[in-house]
């Protein structure tokens, strides 16, 4: 057998494993450093009248996500049709309003949806006014990923589909939508990764998900550092199956 050579031999999945275990292992002591280095004592107890509070908490997060997730998606695309539109109105309305978002920062564009439109249109429900300023701020990002996913198809495969005398059911069933899915899942696993760290804005609205009812409970017992410390856990715990869920798409689709 031929040696492998420095790049092969250092990807082999023993030293891979090896090394990611020396990775870990150097986080989980820096974190056990700085819980070592408070002044009071680590003590998850004092968590515990209020882990149902924290559930809750964790729950409206999620679910704050996946309906952002499929607003900014259907809305994404809608933007996209718009885009892709013969009437030149609707693809300046879309270019300007994808700039305007993109120079705007999502706290601001959550506030202003709370506090200056949602009264112009007599909404006084600042946590869905914010709710809706999440989903406005992410879709100009999914349409980003339809137009690179839709732009994906060569002229040449509408060629093939016309030459072959497929149907419109047929194009997008076996040729357009599986190659369009293919590109726009890891981009979309991203976003939602996005969305979830960006729901914690929403707690300045009063929206009780993670971030708000762990503050609450800090400032009733003042453990800082466990409630911190489980709050950047639990949000760990659902962005980074998501990072990996995007890595093995990547990996078995060969994007």
């Amino acid at each position: 057998m031929a040696p492998l050579s420095p790049p092969e031999a250092a990807n082999r999945p023993g030293r891979s494993t090896v090394a990611y275990g020396l990775a870990i292992s150097t986080f989980v002591l820096f974190a056990w450093f700085i819980v070592a280095r408070q002044s009071r004592p680590f003590n998850l107890t004092s968590i515990v009248p209020y882990r149902d509070n924290i559930a809750d908490g964790f729950g409206r997060t999620l679910w704050v996500s996946i309906v952002s997730l499929i607003g900014s998606t259907s809305l994404g695309f809608f933007f996209y049709l718009l885009s892709a539109s013969k009437v030149r109105y609707f693809r300046a309305f879309t270019d300007v309003f994808t700039e305007i978002i993109y120079g705007t920062p999502l706290l601001v564009m959550i506030m202003i949806m709370a506090f200056v439109i949602g009264p112009a249109f007599g909404s006084t429900n600042r946590a869905v006014m914010g709710f809706i300023g999440l989903i406005v701020y992410i879709t100009p990002y999914m349409t980003n990923i339809f137009k690179s996913a839709i732009a994906s198809i060569g002229a040449e495969q509408y060629m093939a589909m016309d030459l072959f005398g497929f149907t419109p059911y047929q194009r997008y069933r076996y040729i357009i939508i599986p190659q369009v899915v293919r590109i726009l899942m890891p981009p979309l696993m991203n976003n939602f990764s996005l969305i979830i760290k960006g729901s914690a804005l929403l707690n300045l609205l009063a929206y009780r998900e993670l971030f708000y009812e762990i503050t609450l409970m800090t400032n009733n017992n003042f453990r800082f550092v466990e409630g911190f410390l489980l709050m950047w856990l639990l949000y760990l715990m659902i962005t980074i199956p998501l990072s990996q869920v995007t890595k093995w798409i990547d990996r078995r689709w060969g994007l």
